[in-house]
């Protein structure tokens, strides 16, 4: 019965979109900040933390800890094994999940207000006292090296691997949160407690809480909740810039489909002309059918079924990334057109009606991201990790609206370098060699 009241309060949440929302700032007695927003209409309620540093954050020759922990997290705490923690949460009707990245854990929990103590506690008791069972570490870890075998066969996963591997070296970037083989197979117990100390840590949390609570509340719930969390942890990794020239990596793999990952150094996300880089990426490949790459990629020359851009502003490092998949026989006019396109943006810039298209897709789709409490805790925790304010939820799309032609028209001139495109190219391509 619980599990369908969740359901009804999810779907109810979901019809409405709420981009003008009343967040509040709060502080707990001991010092822990947190965003809030009060919904008292459905008894539904969801928190989500951050901690910044994620898996760049793993111990030299531990790659893959601070993944292989956080997956543990709900794998049995305090005096609860593996399957109690589960069934205790399934009783509850709530959810919990942990998560690893590169450069954050991200921490979610929904629950219904009347569960609210029980659940609470079940999330303390996984963050503050994990377990770490011989045995669940031993399935969890072998759930991960099937993921890692897994992926040296995929051709995606080894563009996107060699890729980064080239841009950032030795630096946590250069290699995958997952782990190797060698590195995941050797880790033990020690290595979750050591990772779980490091990555859990009161300086370095984000918060915020939607639903059916109060402000007035929070503060008490966050300090029960988090106060007993260490207060700080190791130093964060260095910025790096990436390490690439212009050119092509080809890595020989028998597919009769080639997968090109391809990019170059972007944008921070707080600097000035960002919103006039976001506008130029829709245009150039981030908004799907109607993107240039699309268009003279797939519709007019037919060598792709989907090719796309996206900017990736990553808290040591900026790039502007792309991918594309084609046959063999014709990966390599693929990568021209697409370097042709980069350059004729680059040097020739956007319309008048480009720009005004894009700007009303991007104004008109932002207010559908707030269709529900979750999306709303994802949206504000993630504002507070890039150092943004709660005005930003409405004036946003005034940012937007405020680029000029002249703007993108620069930018782009500045942004798009095609001369220092990188592409990795993993399958058979007819007609490419590596250029190192």
């Amino acid at each position: 019965m619980l599990r369908m009241i969740i359901a009804v309060c999810l779907t109810i949440i979901a019809t409405t979109a709420r981009a003008e929302t009343d967040i509040r700032q709060v502080t707990s007695p001991g010092g822990i900040n947190a965003w809030v927003v009060e919904e008292p209409s459905i008894p539904f309620v969801a928190l989500e933390l951050r901690f910044e540093g994620g898996a760049s954050l793993d111990l030299p020759g531990k790659r893959g800890g601070t993944n292989l922990m956080s997956a543990l997290l709900e794998e049995g705490s305090g005096d609860m094994s593996a399957q109690e923690f589960q069934a205790t949460l399934e009783d509850l009707a709530a959810s919990l999940s942990f998560r690893a990245f590169d450069d954050s854990i991200a921490v979610s929990a929904r629950f219904l207000t009347e569960n609210k103590e029980e659940v609470i506690a079940l999330l303390r008791q996984a963050l503050l006292a994990p377990r770490f069972d011989q045995d669940a570490l031993d399935r969890v870890r072998a759930q991960v090296l099937s993921g890692i075998a897994s992926d040296a066969k995929s051709p995606n996963a080894i563009a996107s691997s060699v890729f980064n591997a080239a841009a950032f070296g030795d630096h946590p970037y250069g290699s995958s949160i997952d782990g190797t083989i060698e590195s995941v197979t050797v880790l033990t117990r020690q290595d979750m407690i050591d990772a779980h100390r490091n990555a859990l840590v009161r300086d370095r949390l984000f918060v915020s809480v939607v639903g059916d609570t109060t402000a007035e509340t929070v503060g008490a719930l966050l300090d029960d909740l988090l106060g007993d969390l260490p207060k700080e942890g190791p130093p964060l990794p260095e910025d790096v810039e990436p390490a690439l020239d212009g050119g092509i990596t080809v890595v020989d793999f028998d597919t009769p489909q080639s997968v090109a990952y391809f990019g170059h150094s972007g944008i921070e996300r707080d600097d000035e002309d960002f919103f006039a880089a976001f506008i130029i990426n829709h245009v150039l490949g981030g908004g799907g059918f109607s993107s240039r790459l699309m268009t003279e990629v797939r519709e007019e020359r037919g060598l792709t079924y989907g090719i796309r851009s996206y900017l990736v502003p990553k808290s040591h490092a900026e790039m502007i990334l792309g991918t594309v998949a084609s046959s063999n026989e014709t990966i390599a006019e693929a990568i021209e057109v697409t370097r042709n396109e980069w350059a004729r943006l680059a040097e020739n810039g956007l319309t008048e009606e480009e720009l005004t298209t894009a700007k009303t897709y991007l104004t008109g789709e932002y207010p559908l991201r707030f269709d529900g409490n979750a999306e709303i805790a994802k949206i504000m925790v993630g504002m507070q990790m890039i150092g943004l304010t709660p005005d930003y939820v409405v004036d946003r799309n005034d940012f937007v609206e405020a680029v000029t032609l002249d703007d993108v028209n620069r930018v782009a001139g500045e942004l798009l370098r095609p001369e220092d495109l990188h592409f990795v190219v993993v399958g058979k391509p007819v007609g490419l060699e590596s250029t190192e």
